[in-house]
């Protein structure tokens, strides 16, 4: 992974060559274990609707004491995390709801579209960052158009300074607009985009634990800190099966 200053020196041309890139994990088997029993959530609250931001930066959802902490790294651009998003978040949600799994995401920052939408989605309550990343790949094909479409603002941005850039790079891919709908104001979303010294915390958080646990490409999970090596949910399922997850 590069480091965080040449993050910022990304080329930005040709984006939509990014959702192709390689995806997956490298290792990692998942010890078998008896059904965990299901953990209670406090009184008058619920496992689905509890976020928490862990030590390293990422969004938690549910039991943060949970036995068994799923833990997926991800792109903003990557067709394959957009893909996960839709097809194993609704099946995580139901391990998530019985407290015996909690599901983490964090950011894997590859290219400065990327960087944008991770500043974006961290823009508002920490209840609301998952829910607005789903959405965000939900509208990933509509990000590349608005992209190629505008492409010499997008150019632009890149010579611009980082306070500049990042407000620049959100309009030209017509994500302003688009959060807006979702509840971020206009404003509110160029004030997160302007704040440099936030932006540079996430990719240098990225850069790091990349470096550290030998990640290099999206979506990669770990379970209980043990890398897995497949990154779809049907596969997914089982191994938190095993290792003794069991839906309510």
């Amino acid at each position: 992974m590069k480091p965080t200053r040449n993050l910022f020196k990304l080329s930005l041309a040709a984006p939509l060559a990014l959702a192709l890139a390689a995806c997956g994990g490298e290792e990692g088997d998942v010890e078998s274990g008896d059904a965990i029993a299901a953990i209670p959530a406090p009184d008058g609250t619920n496992w689905g609707d509890t976020v928490t931001v862990s030590e390293q930066d990422g969004y938690i959802l549910g039991n943060p004491d949970a036995p068994l902490k799923l833990v997926e790294y991800a792109s903003h651009t990557c067709g394959a995390c957009a893909n996960f998003a839709m097809t194993g978040k609704p099946g995580i949600k139901e391990y998530v709801a019985t407290g015996v799994v909690s599901f983490e995401q964090r950011n894997l920052v590859r290219d400065p579209i990327d960087l944008t939408i991770a500043t974006l989605v961290r823009c508002g309550q920490k209840e609301q960052m998952q829910v607005l990343s789903d959405q965000g790949w939900q509208n990933l094909e509509q990000t590349f158009a608005a992209v190629n479409q505008n492409g010499a603002a997008y150019e632009a941005a890149g010579n611009m300074p980082l306070e500049q850039r990042f407000v620049q790079i959100a309009q030209a891919a017509g994500l302003i607009e688009f959060f807006a709908a979702r509840g971020l104001s206009a404003d509110q979303q160029r004030a997160c985009l302007a704040d440099a010294e936030k932006i540079e915390a996430i990719a240098n958080n990225s850069s790091a634990q990349a470096e550290e646990l030998g990640i290099n490409a999206t979506p990669t999970f770990l379970l209980n800190g043990r890398k897995l090596d497949v990154n779809t949910w049907k596969d997914i399922e089982p191994l938190l099966q095993r290792a003794g997850a069991r839906q309510e």
